[in-house]
């Protein structure tokens, strides 16, 4: 980064110093807007567990019901046959 910073005062260009400078505090933008919302995630709660426990169940219940409809349907296609 300071090389580029050096490059830039070098050619006592101001246009791409703003440029260089928009560019820096846009990707410093996103990476706090990214790290707020991922601390967020990681702090949400769904009633009184941990949204990671609350998911993982989840998960296990969905696929649970999913194992559930494949054999209701290779039943009801065995006693169809």
């Amino acid at each position: 980064m300071q090389k580029k910073i050096d490059q830039i005062e070098e050619e006592n260009d101001t246009q791409n110093w703003n440029k260089f400078v928009k560019e820096v505090k846009i990707a410093f933008s996103n990476k706090s807007k990214a790290a707020d919302a991922e601390w967020k995630i990681e702090t949400f709660r769904q009633r009184k567990k941990h949204i990671m426990n609350f998911m993982i169940e989840f998960k296990a219940l969905c696929y649970k019901l999913k194992t559930l409809e494949l054999i209701k349907r290779k039943n009801l296609v065995l006693g169809l046959t």
